[in-house]
């Protein structure tokens, strides 16, 4: 085997122990307990109700068990709100494989207290222990794709960035597994299925101290080119490149000795404005396009597309196997195809799905075969999702914004995801229930606007320097510029013109 061969070997199993190591308790988590929280749906519900029984001396209506169910399940979002806006200060102090150890901490307060809920005789701590995962969970969303982008060579930068979305997916389909009433979905376990996320936390504490830290922190954030070095070499099995090194090196020089970027010193860089509208718009529409509340509300969902519900935790189950099969075919694509086309192709197709699933919902009952047409329409709108929005919107601050910019890019971007996904997931059900079988009106719209922004206004960042892709937006704030100058010259000559007080239809916008 050759040289080349030798270094490629050596690089790929150090990146794919390192990524295994950090996405075993990060993304991971993430996806685990979007997953679990739909199984024990009708035990935590009815736990609620005799709880209140026993405290009150009467039971709550449907509607009030529905919204503190809600408030459960959206816990979470209003966790992963404040995981977010940690996970800049926590990754520039502490840096990133560091942050994501202390993670942990969240993960096992959160697990104590789910155990707890049941003997205590009190909902009110699931509600907390949701908010403690969830801000385990918004914190590594944010860290892990960071230190992932900064360890990996630019060649395998965008699949090992990808990989989170695959682990995302792998612990949605495994959380399915674990909430089968054969494992530990039935009623009287459902406290040890909410805990069961400690083990992947335990197995990252036990193998991530093993891995480097990034090499761009250590040479960028604490100027210790000694140890960016040995980073490099345990990363790509090999001694540093010397472009490599060079590289990282002209990143540092661009910043020179500036401290890293606040979330308000970042929306206040019109230099950078351009990147940061595209990066959190794409986080919105992540969330916003209601795949992630499949996952919560599955069982609303299929019963509206008239699946049994002895059928239901499987068909679940098929939810989640889509969308791990998606990711991993988009990892093996993503550095041919590029990051640009995945996002756009996936929204593409998942407004296409969205409108033949609120067609065969409205012809239920009319068509024989139509519940099963519906199910078919989830698992390829989530298949769509796993394509691309799932793994590329988690890359692009990565790509877009250098190492002083990047904490505050992901602490807005994750900002913002989190802030919808909790809108989304409080309405979800009201929206199920009032809109019925035109549910994914609303989420199709959304993917359309999306699919629309993206082709206006992303450059392609595959395999390219952030140099490289600073230089095609400031070629687009450029032509922006141009634009406003020649509109407004135009306007200010025919201001002089007897009559002609508007601006030229040549120069409308």
């Amino acid at each position: 085997m050759s040289k080349a061969g030798n270094d490629r070997k050596g690089c790929s199993l150090t990146l794919t122990l390192t990524v295994c190591a950090a996405a075993i308790g990060g993304t991971f988590q993430y996806g685990y307990n979007i997953a679990i929280i739909n199984a024990p749906t009708t035990s935590i519900q009815k736990f609620i109700n005799e709880t209140c029984l026993e405290r009150w001396g009467t039971a709550l209506t449907s509607s009030k068990v529905t919204l503190t169910w809600t408030l459960i399940v959206s816990a979470f979002s209003l966790g992963g709100l404040l995981g977010s806006l940690l996970a800049g200060p926590m990754a520039i102090h502490c840096g990133r494989r560091q942050t994501l150890l202390l993670n942990n901490c969240f993960l096992m307060a959160s697990a104590v207290m789910a155990l707890s809920s049941r003997p205590a005789k009190s909902f009110e701590i699931i509600v907390v222990a949701r908010v403690l995962i969830g801000v385990n969970a918004g914190v590594s969303m944010n860290v892990q794709p960071m230190y992932f982008g900064e360890s990996a060579p630019k060649a395998l930068r965008g699949a090992v960035a990808f990989s989170c979305a695959v682990f995302t997916a792998m612990g949605i389909l495994l959380g399915q597994v674990v909430g089968l009433t054969e494992v530990l979905g039935d009623e009287a376990l459902w406290p040890y299925l909410l805990a069961s996320n400690a083990i992947p936390g335990l197995l990252q504490l036990l193998t991530l101290p093993w891995f480097p830290e990034s090499p761009r922190y250590l040479l960028i954030d604490r100027g210790d080119r000694e140890a960016c070095g040995r980073a490099l070499g345990r990363l790509r099995g090999r001694e540093a490149s010397d472009a490599e090194m060079e590289e990282i090196l002209e990143e540092q020089k661009a910043t020179g000795e500036a401290r890293a970027k606040s979330p308000w010193e970042l929306l206040a860089d019109g230099d950078l404005r351009r990147q940061l509208c595209v990066v959190m718009a794409a986080s919105s529409s992540m969330m916003l396009c209601g795949n992630d509340s499949i996952y919560f509300y599955a069982s609303y969902i299929f019963q509206e597309a008239g699946i049994g519900v002895e059928k239901i935790q499987y068909a679940t189950i098929g939810t989640g196997a889509c969308e791990f099969a998606a990711a991993i075919m988009s990892n093996l694509l993503i550095e041919r195809v590029g990051r640009r086309k995945l996002l756009l192709g996936g929204y593409v197709l998942m407004s296409g799905w969205a409108v033949v699933f609120t067609l065969s919902l409205s012809l239920q009952g009319k068509v024989a075969g139509m519940p099963y047409l519906s199910m078919a329409c989830i698992f390829a709108y989530i298949l769509s999702f796993g394509m691309g929005p799932a793994g590329v919107t988690g890359i692009l601050p990565t790509e877009l914004f250098d190492q002083k910019a990047r904490p505050a890019a992901y602490m807005l971007a994750g900002s913002m995801m989190w802030v919808n996904l909790f809108l989304v997931g409080m309405a979800f059900p009201f929206i199920v229930n009032s809109l019925g079988q035109f549910c994914f009106v609303p989420f199709c719209g959304i993917c359309v606007v999306s699919a629309i922004y993206i082709r206006l206004t992303l450059p392609e960042t595959k395999g390219k320097t952030l140099a490289e892709i600073t230089a095609e937006f400031d070629k687009c704030n450029m032509k922006e510029y141009m634009l406003v100058t020649v509109c407004y010259s135009e306007t200010s000559l025919q201001m002089f013109r007897p009559g002609c007080w508007v601006m030229s239809a040549s120069c409308q916008v």
